[in-house]
């Protein structure tokens, strides 16, 4: 694979994986980009003044034929804060443009499927942004760290997965994939906040203490999956997820960097615009 530039261009560049993908050399409560939580706090509601403007600008577009979209896909151990991430980015964005879907357990019927089935229907329309929580990429970890396919299976999806984001960037869909990478002490402290406090307590998944002594295996399948999918037209970027306000402004930032580079203007009016405003004045 590809190595990418390391330099500190944007947060894009910054946060972009290099293969193959080594998470254990990824310190978790980094913060690279920002100095501490005051400095992020002022970029971030910054940048929430900006983005809902860059926002409208790719919705407007679609109106007039433009074909553009863009689907953010956040992964992660459970507790590492996807959707406490979406609700920060997505809050001063204008809902009507926003699109959000968790992919949970498979039922029967999307078992059914080939397993993109269920994702392709939640794709982003032109004009929209869209979040996944979790992905079509626990169709290859769980199934790694569960043994429930072989390894040819897997090299297969992993081959199909890159050929279905292929097909998604050259549609016009801008595919931006973030691992938030949690520590597993942290991950602990989550946990236990969850079981102290009884309106948290419906939060809390039995199934994920199970999971955390699968941890090792859970880490090499998100490296392996990484590493296999990280590609040109829709790399990986690992975001230290140890500080909540850290993660929701790299992703913040990762997505405005995205729209920002649409280089997107405002659709030209198709109408006289001082004719217009001749008969408006007459009435």
């Amino acid at each position: 694979m590809t190595k990418h530039p390391t330099h500190p261009a944007g947060w894009s560049d910054r946060l972009r994986v290099s293969s193959p993908v080594d998470l254990s050399a990824i310190d978790t409560s980094a913060t690279p980009g920002v100095l501490d939580k005051d400095a992020a706090e002022e970029i971030f509601d910054g940048t929430s003044r900006s983005l809902p403007k860059l926002q409208e600008k790719l919705f407007a577009d679609s109106l007039f034929g433009g074909e553009h979209s863009v689907l953010v896909v956040l992964q992660g151990m459970d507790t590492a804060g996807k959707g406490g991430t979406v609700k920060r980015v997505a809050g001063p964005m204008d809902p009507q443009g926003i699109t959000h879907h968790a992919f949970k357990k498979p039922t029967e019927e999307e078992l059914a499927h080939p397993f993109l089935w269920r994702v392709e229907k939640e794709l982003p329309a032109p004009g929209q942004i869209c979040f996944f929580d979790r992905s079509h990429y626990e169709d290859v970890l769980v199934p790694r760290v569960h043994e429930l396919i072989s390894s040819e299976e897997l090299t297969a999806r992993y081959a199909e997965i890159n050929e279905f984001e292929r097909r998604l960037v050259e549609g016009g869909t801008t595919v931006l994939k973030v691992m938030l990478h949690l520590g597993r002490d942290e991950q602990k402290n989550r946990l236990l906040r969850r079981l102290d406090r009884s309106d948290k307590h419906w939060k809390f998944n039995p199934g994920d203490v199970d999971d955390r002594g699968l941890w090792p295996l859970f880490h090499d399948a998100y490296e392996v999956a990484l590493t296999q999918t990280d590609t040109e037209h829709a790399p990986w970027h690992v975001v230290p997820a140890d500080k909540k306000w850290y993660s929701s402004l790299a992703v913040q930032q990762i997505l405005n960097e995205a729209l920002q580079g649409l280089d997107l203007g405002w659709p030209a009016a198709d109408y006289d615009v001082d004719e217009q405003r001749k008969r408006l004045l007459a009435t």
